[in-house]
């Protein structure tokens, strides 16, 4: 086997080769070497025009949110369906100036009079879309998580710095008061040093169903804009729309879905500003037997030499509360828990915290915030041009995107086990330990039958922070994925 600077060298070469092959079939737009369209001039008191790409989930509240700014104008809604922009067009009969509809991205790009645009689309779409916009001259909003692999968002990152744009990934949470305010106290020592954290996604997922037939093509709906940089190949399942969630070619499952919102404040809270030296991954597609093939039943464990993080994912019901002994009452929904040596923090939606000694008394209490805060912190930044001004820039989205890739790295390169096998090495991490204590006694709970759905023990990956690439070339290949032609992933070369 060939030292691990062989393959780490290898793999950059190779991203390399890739990109400058897609430059010289014109697939992708632009390289560093070539002018990148300027940014509109925006006077002080003029509003910014602003574009909404993806609007059959998500982007539907993007629309509200934007319509809400009075320092914005909705300048047009992209969507390779048209049905999708039809869902809404009774909330524009009052604008003066409706947004135009434009099925084609790339048609939409072209527009030199729109400033920024809001990305809602599935996830495979999301870095490519986000750096053509870059290079169109337009600011971003891309929703969570920034990327589909780990690559993207440090591509997405290089560009943003190359262009100078503004580029802030959607986790509404970091602009909330209350979670602001939470997290201030988390960093204010009140609670000791805080060296662990959890990302909790106890969300229920139904199963998509079992059909041997492709998905159903909505009237008028681009696919091959629809696949983008993905294979060109209708999937198999009931239907096209939202499912693409559960499916490795588009969608990263809940933890690529919900828990990068968990995984970047447990992140924040820890104050790791780079990725983990070790990730390990259990679970699988539990319970079900459908058309998905994603995890819906996944434990996750980061490592830095300091600190520990662990992603707990749930899609099956919750029947018994998860309370893991604490004081805040039982677990359900999407939260996060900071441990100091002192005491520990709860965040137990978006808006709110409180924080407990570890007899139970109560420290403090915070709550506050809406969604349009964020969106309005994105404009703030478009106004200075100074990505600092950013709650979650590019960066920061890059890095808790990648940790949910991570996990989902690690468990694609893992072996069929015995439930209950654990990983090696966190024998005195009680905190991993309680984690999987109660994750096989919820699989148990919910009857699962691993003759059916495999229980999947991960490849321990150790990755260096610096090239953010692992020691494992296997699991590099997942790092990145393979682009069709003329949907290429532009590099900073």
């Amino acid at each position: 086997m060939l030292p691990n600077a062989i393959h780490r060298r290898e793999f950059i070469d190779q991203i390399v080769s890739t990109a400058v092959a897609a430059l010289a079939l014109g697939g992708s737009r632009l390289s560093a070497a070539q002018e990148a369209a300027p940014a509109r001039s925006v006077g002080p008191n003029e509003k910014l025009r602003v574009a909404v790409i993806g609007c059959n989930g998500q982007g539907g509240a993007h629309i509200g949110e934007w319509l809400r700014n009075p320092d914005v104008e909705l300048a047009a809604v992209c969507d390779c369906d048209p049905a999708a922009f039809q869902k809404h067009v009774g909330r524009f009969k009052d604008l003066k100036t409706p947004p135009r509809y434009v099925q084609d991205v790339r048609k939409l790009l072209e527009d030199k009079s729109i400033d920024a645009v809001s990305i809602a689309t599935p996830n495979h779409w999301h870095a490519l879309m986000a750096i053509w916009a870059m290079q169109a001259g337009k600011d971003v909003y891309v929703e969570k998580p920034c990327s589909h692999n780990v690559h993207e968002g440090r591509a997405m990152t290089q560009w943003a710095r190359k262009l100078g744009r503004m580029c802030q990934m959607g986790v509404q949470s970091r602009s909330m008061t209350g979670m602001r305010q939470t997290l201030e106290f988390v960093h204010s020592g009140k609670i000791g040093k805080v060296a662990h954290a959890r990302a909790i996604c106890y969300r229920r997922r139904d199963s998509i169903g079992l059909v041997e037939t492709p998905a159903p093509i909505p009237e008028g709906l681009d696919f091959d804009l629809w696949c983008g940089p993905a294979p060109n190949v209708v999937p198999v399942r009931k239907r096209l729309h939202y499912d693409w969630h559960w499916v490795f070619a588009t969608g990263n499952g809940d933890l690529g879905n919900q828990n990068p919102h968990e995984l970047d404040k447990a992140r924040w809270g820890l104050g790791k500003n780079e990725l983990p030296k070790k990730v390990i991954s259990v679970g699988g597609r539990l319970g079900y037997i459908d058309n998905g093939d994603v995890a819906n039943s996944q434990v996750t464990v980061y490592q830095w030499d300091d600190a520990s993080l662990i992603s707990d994912v749930r899609g099956l019901p919750i029947k018994t509360p998860v309370t893991f002994g604490l004081h805040s009452g039982g677990f359900n929904g999407a939260a996060n828990i900071w441990f100091g040596t002192e005491g520990y923090a709860v965040g137990p939606n978006y808006t709110s915290g409180i924080a407990f000694d570890y007899d139970g008394k109560e420290l403090g209490k915070w709550s506050g915030g809406e969604y349009q805060a964020h969106f309005a912190n994105f404009v703030k930044a478009i106004r200075s041009r100074n990505h600092k001004d950013l709650h979650l820039d590019i960066e920061d989205g890059h890095l808790s995107s990648a940790l949910a890739h991570l996990g989902n790295v690690s468990l694609r390169t893992g072996s069929v086990v015995s439930a209950g096998t654990r990983p090696n090495g966190f024998g005195d991490n009680k905190h991993v330990t309680q984690t999987l204590d109660s994750f096989e006694a919820h699989l148990a709970e919910n009857n699962v039958d691993y003759a059916a759905t495999k229980y999947i023990l991960g490849r321990e990956l150790t990755i260096d922070p610096q090239t953010e690439l692992s020691s494992d070339p296997e699991a590099n290949r997942l790092f990145t994925r393979e682009y069709r032609k003329g949907f290429e992933l532009p590099e900073v070369i």
